[in-house]
């Protein structure tokens, strides 16, 4: 398989707590990375890359005659500097790190099936952000559970808006949609034959008889330039449609944009 865990590592629940202004408390976890370590660098490039494109598909997909890091760069991946490009990178990244959180840290089941339909790679991908499902039988239980996360990234220097708040303010509308983004993520795992898969999103595409838990979280990732805790201490989920079912987290960590560009750059390197 090609994903890893490794990179995981390097995210750490820094113990400080962001206490906004309805009393909500968020978390906020530093990603300390290491791009000296060769080997978790060239794991972790695997497991990004294959979210966009698995490797045993690029030698059939790509154009006869061009390379496997071309074809990843010039067609498959957002683009390093032409607009929109670099800030889907930074989203991208930022919701497959948040995934990676609720899979490696949490145990949730979440679909890597967001990035490989798209038709044009310097555009963002519809839906909610991420989807996480627990069940721990086949059979339904209301002990089941449905997470919808809204991430929004700010990894270059700026902190002028509130990256927390725009997550909130996303957050109410995955409601609203989720009908479509169950649908769009079974019909993504009826193409690659996860059928496993597709039974775990059948089970939660039935919560009239089959009632679930029903989650949502906002995440705001962040370079240290960017990160304002008197910013983000202002924000506020009055006006999400579902405050109390709605968590939270900020991560943090040193000049991600740069790390971002070096791991996609790898990605295509190492393909």
């Amino acid at each position: 398989m090609p994903w890893t865990k490794e990179h995981i590592q390097w995210l750490h629940d820094t113990g400080e707590v962001i206490s906004i202004s309805t009393g909500d408390k968020v978390p906020v976890f530093e990603f300390a990375y290491d791009v000296t370590n060769e080997e978790a660098m060239s794991h972790w490039a695997r497991h990004f890359r294959n979210h966009y494109c698995v490797d045993d598909a690029i030698e059939i997909l790509k154009p006869q005659g061009m390379t496997n890091k071309d074809y990843l760069l010039n067609l498959k991946f957002p683009h390093k500097t032409k607009s929109p490009g670099p800030s889907i990178r930074a989203g991208d990244f930022a919701e497959i790190l948040v995934a990676d959180y609720l899979v490696f840290l949490h145990d949730y089941y979440v679909p890597r099936t967001r990035y490989d339909r798209k038709i044009i790679g310097n555009e963002s991908s519809k839906g909610s952000d991420v989807l996480g499902f627990k069940q721990k039988n086949k059979t339904p239980s209301s002990k089941d559970e449905l997470l919808i996360y809204e991430v929004k990234a700010r990894l270059s220097e700026n902190n002028a808006k509130n990256t927390l708040q725009t997550a909130i303010d996303d957050s109410s509308k995955d409601e609203a949609r989720l009908a479509e983004s169950l649908n769009g993520a079974k019909q993504r795992l009826y193409d690659q034959r996860d059928f496993a898969g597709m039974g775990i999103i059948s089970r939660f595409q039935k919560n009239v008889d089959h009632p679930y838990k029903t989650k949502f979280g906002a995440a705001a990732v962040l370079t240290d330039s960017s990160c304002c805790v008197e910013t983000l201490a202002e924000a506020s989920t009055k006006e999400h449609s579902r405050p109390t079912h709605l968590e939270m987290i900020v991560i943090r960590g040193p000049v991600l944009m740069s790390l971002v560009h070096e791991l996609y750059e790898r990605a295509a390197n190492e393909a």
